[in-house]
């Protein structure tokens, strides 16, 4: 029942803010559960999957995805994600931990930043292509590292950064995080961090409420889902 509380939780914010749900995810793992940070960030990576994997369906459904910057995006988190991996293998876990909680102050402040508008598009140049594969590396690298999809990176980034809208950044985003994700539970099943009952548990449920959230996202305005994924 603990992990299926955790699922919930992914779930639902992976439908409303388009992540992954790994900020709350692994704290809750590592409370309720007692996993380790490594467990039980290789724990949330593979329960982002079925999660990410519904929820871009309900947005692909309504067009809210941008396939082009999702599969450039992906290409670079499924890079940094192995190289993210290797890093937590020889980090100490007191480093993750506060690694962690620093990343989280900082999306905090980015989401104070700037205030989305609905009805924006990405413009496409040449330098576009190369940024969002920077981007898709370092969210990669992250994901892998602690153990989140990456959302919480790329939402911003797409909105910032690239122009988009909020909810084409949070549908985009959910389809980003499968491949890098799948990726980084490769690697962290080889290394022997992987919970599999615990992940599908937690992946099953997530997957489940994801269309949820995304309805619940599409009666927020940009201005609220800031606030809340903040404070959160």
């Amino acid at each position: 029942w603990k992990f299926v509380i955790v699922g919930l939780i992914g779930g639902l914010l992976a439908g409303i803010f388009g992540i992954g749900g790994g900020i709350l995810m692994v704290p809750a793992l590592i409370t309720l559960t007692h996993l380790n940070q490594r467990q039980a960030a290789a724990t949330s990576l593979a329960a982002i999957i079925p999660a990410a994997f519904i929820g871009s369906l309900f947005y692909a459904a309504v067009g809210n995805v941008e396939w082009l910057a999702a599969g450039v995006l992906a290409i670079g988190g499924a890079l940094g994600a192995q190289i993210g991996t290797y890093l937590m293998s020889r980090i100490p876990q007191t480093g993750l931990v506060v690694g962690f909680a620093a990343f989280q102050v900082l999306i905090i402040i980015s989401l104070w930043t700037f205030i989305p508008t609905r009805g924006q598009a990405i413009d496409w140049t040449p330098w576009t292509f190369a940024l969002l594969a920077l981007v898709g590396l370092v969210t990669g690298m992250v994901s892998g590292l602690v153990g989140i999809g990456g959302g919480i990176i790329v939402v911003p980034a797409l909105i910032v950064l690239f122009g988009a809208s909020d909810l084409v950044a949070k549908g985009t985003s959910l389809f980003m995080i499968i491949p890098s994700s799948i990726s980084g539970t490769i690697a962290n099943q080889r290394r022997g961090y992987l919970n599999v009952r615990a992940a599908a548990i937690t992946g099953v449920v997530a997957a489940a409420v994801s269309p949820l959230g995304g309805l619940c996202a599409n009666l927020m305005t940009p201005f609220v889902s800031n606030v809340l994924l903040a404070s959160l």
